[in-house]
């Protein structure tokens, strides 16, 4: 059933770790358009407790007693979907597990909160709140996409990682380089794109919101599936044609150009837009050190990330795009891109790798 506009998103919390279900609660608690359903300490409570009512968003860790979350995560996809966000310690072992919680249904995946720290505490309170608030916003149609906007903490821009971008225009070489955004649905998304591109397509740099150590894993896991090479990227890497740089998680990524040449710098940084990485800072840094011989593209996700940024891209000569509502998990970012005026065009993401592949004729 739909939620109700206007009415709060209803969580429910599955983790065996009392201290890890109080914390989590206190965030839900605090946020007011979140309300806490209520807490399970394994799966059997959970499902005894969505027999008498059903979440609009449950939070499920992985390693619990009795049965563990993935297989959880299978019945209740099969039986009774319900938008799923998996809460994980992210242990070094445990990316590849938590690509199959994606490919079992999962909406996001994000970082348990670290108890030790008030600064993370803070910086996860907001990424538990945002995740929710984009697993509630999956649904058939997407209707939810167009509820009015909810009160949020103030957030950075951009200048808080890399000044704003001179209004001197790049000299258009050559070398082309294509940066992509993404979020909610962008596994799957790019995992379209990146599959069909022909290995001397340009090189690419991507920001797809991910936890901590997972983007090694989805990084190697794309590389396995593509004709193009994947990585994880590191300080200095080089942005080559027929390579794809993913951020990795809880690092900005921007981009320098060295003569006719591209590179990635791997920074730390607040939160920017809410993230780290942020699709804004990669924006910014194309606009300023590529011009017109980048290309941007943005795609599904929730918030406003990269929507500045991919204008700024715009008026400094790059050529933008922007996934349409109708191939979007969920229609946000996008949407925030195209009324700000940063999208040069619109597109099905069918049509991302053709774009990115005919980028090579651009004279």
């Amino acid at each position: 059933m739909t939620r109700l506009a206007g009415r709060p998103i209803r969580v429910l919390i599955v983790d065996d770790s009392a201290a890890v279900r109080a914390a989590l609660s206190r965030i839900i608690e605090e946020a007011p358009d979140i309300e806490l359903m209520g807490t399970a300490s394994d799966p059997f409570i959970a499902a005894q407790r969505i027999q008498q009512e059903v979440p609009d968003v449950m939070i499920l860790d992985i390693e619990m007693p009795r049965m563990d979350g993935i297989t959880f995560l299978r019945r209740i996809m099969a039986q009774r979907p319900i938008p799923v966000v998996i809460c994980s310690s992210l242990a070094e072992g445990g990316s590849e597990t938590l690509l199959q919680a994606l490919d079992a249904g999962a909406v996001e995946v994000i970082a348990k909160p670290r108890l030790d720290s008030a600064q993370f505490l803070k910086e996860s309170a907001v990424r538990v709140c945002d995740a929710v608030r984009a697993a509630s916003r999956v649904r058939p149609g997407r209707q939810a996409a167009h509820l009015p906007s909810r009160v949020v903490e103030r957030k950075l821009t951009a200048d808080a990682v890399l000044p704003p971008p001179s209004s001197r225009a790049m000299a258009r070489t050559t070398e082309r380089v294509v940066c992509i955004g993404a979020s909610t649905g962008g596994t799957e998304s790019l995992a379209a794109v990146l599959t069909a591109l022909p290995v001397d397509c340009p090189g690419i740099v991507i920001v797809q919101h991910m936890p901590e150590r997972f983007t090694a894993a989805f990084a190697r896991r794309l590389d396995g599936m593509c004709r193009i090479d994947v990585k994880e990227a590191e300080d200095g890497d080089a942005v080559l044609p027929g390579r794809a740089l993913i951020a990795p998680g809880n690092r900005h990524m921007l981009l320098h150009r060295s003569g006719a040449r591209y590179c990635v710098a791997i920074k730390d940084g607040p939160l920017v837009s809410r993230h780290r990485p942020s699709v804004d800072v990669l924006f910014r840094s194309a606009a300023q050190y590529a011009g017109p011989n980048a290309v941007g593209f943005i795609m599904t996700g929730m918030g406003d990330d990269g929507a500045r940024g991919l204008l700024e891209m715009r008026k400094a000569g790059a050529t933008t795009f922007a996934q349409d509502e109708e191939s979007c998990v969920v229609f946000g970012m996008p949407k925030e891109a195209i009324a700000l005026g940063g999208a040069e065009r619109i597109i099905p993401l069918d049509r991302i790798p053709t774009s990115i592949a005919d980028i090579r004729q651009w004279a």
